[in-house]
């Protein structure tokens, strides 16, 4: 097996299951309780807390744990909406932007408040000045992911956060994709709120948090008692937290070694080497994540192409239903046509791929692209 869908998922790290293990046999104590066995547990779940805080140039009381990315993007976008209704009832994002951004925002029609898309280029970029145009005097929120999950564009987060916060309009980030793959830094982007995923950064599914800049109130999203600051109810997660923690300071020591583009060129390289004009790049061509490369093979349908892969993990956004092809909403967003938007597959490289994998993969896309 080839593993290259690491944008979907990424192995937790052996490192990080080691510094779980103590938590999910002899520390079992509940964090909030005072004795003994308590005390180490909230000891190791604030020095997680503080690895995190470091990763984006955060200050420890600012970041709250949940269960992934998901849920801090709805907290912080849910959150913001219910703060303070008088505030407004107006908020911006754009058309590539993940589902736990879009979700929360359509749900909250129910409610009264708006949103507006902003489109973006060819390329899955937006224009910082479309943002600025669709501020009304009622805009509350701005959210904007940092890269795009399906072709790795980074967006220009710290011109729009500067927009944001000339305007007094809070700013969320979507940071879940890009997270140790290249710096992120709250204070550069202008962010008042960031949601970060676990499972992308080798840590395990189903952990992740939300950076709340100091002074930033926005709503509960689980009520119970004070954890996390008072802003999340309910025990907290101490092994799931220790592991985001490990998973924090690996991504640290990874980022000041390079920007670990070179596997991902390569690649492209390769590919178009042997197949030269069969082969056709999406996305930004140099603002994009060094782990991400979404090809389209213009006459083929991706989904097709990949099943002949045998053995290869990737992931493509058109799905194939009796014949018939979808293509992906974010390609369509960028205006890019039916042809090449059914004929993509994102391959997305990770800290253990070698150039031998790649090699054999693009073997055999060669063989299958030429072959039909």
């Amino acid at each position: 097996m080839i593993y290259l869908d690491y944008n979907a998922t990424t192995p937790t790290d052996p490192a990080v299951t080691n510094a779980m293990l103590p938590f999910l046999r002899g520390q079992y104590g509940n964090p909030n309780s005072s004795h003994a066995m308590g005390r180490p547990v909230r000891e190791a779940i604030e020095s997680a807390r503080t690895s995190v805080a470091r990763l984006i140039n955060a200050k420890p009381d600012e970041i709250s744990f949940t269960s992934g990315g998901t849920e801090a993007s709805n907290w912080a976008i849910k959150g913001a909406a219910f703060a303070d209704r008088r505030r407004g009832d107006h908020m911006i994002t754009i058309s590539v932007e993940h589902p736990a951004t879009l979700g929360p925002m359509q749900w909250l029609e129910k409610f009264g408040i708006s949103h507006t898309i902003v489109g973006v280029d060819q390329h899955g970029r937006v224009d910082p000045a479309q943002i600025e145009t669709a501020v009304q005097d009622n805009t509350i929120l701005i959210s904007l992911m940092h890269a795009q999950n399906e072709v790795g564009t980074l967006e220009p987060v710290a011109e729009v956060g500067a927009i944001a916060r000339s305007r007094g309009i809070l700013f969320h980030v979507d940071a879940a994709q890009s997270l140790g793959k290249v710096p992120v830094d709250v204070e550069a982007m202008n962010a008042d709120l960031l949601s970060i995923a676990g499972h992308k950064l080798y840590a395990p599914k189903g952990i992740g948090a939300l950076y709340i800049r100091s002074g930033v109130e926005i709503d509960k999203f689980i009520h119970g008692a004070g954890q996390e600051h008072g802003r999340r109810g309910g025990t907290e997660n101490a092994a799931m937290s220790v592991g985001l923690g490990k998973a924090a300071e690996l991504a640290i020591e990874y980022l000041s070694k390079g920007s670990h583009s070179e596997l991902r060129d390569y690649f492209w390289q390769q590919m178009q080497a042997t197949l030269g004009n069969r082969v056709v790049l999406n996305g930004h061509p140099t603002e994009r994540l060094p782990s991400t490369l979404n090809v389209s093979f213009p006459g083929h349908v991706g989904g097709n192409l990949l099943a002949k892969l045998d053995g290869v993990c990737a992931s493509t956004g058109a799905a194939c239903h009796s014949g018939d092809a979808k293509p992906s909403r974010v390609l369509t967003a960028m205006g890019i046509d039916r042809e090449r938007a059914i004929g993509a597959i994102r391959f997305s490289v990770g800290r253990p791929t070698t150039r031998e994998e790649i090699d054999a993969v693009v073997k055999m896309l060669t063989q299958a692209v030429i072959a039909t």
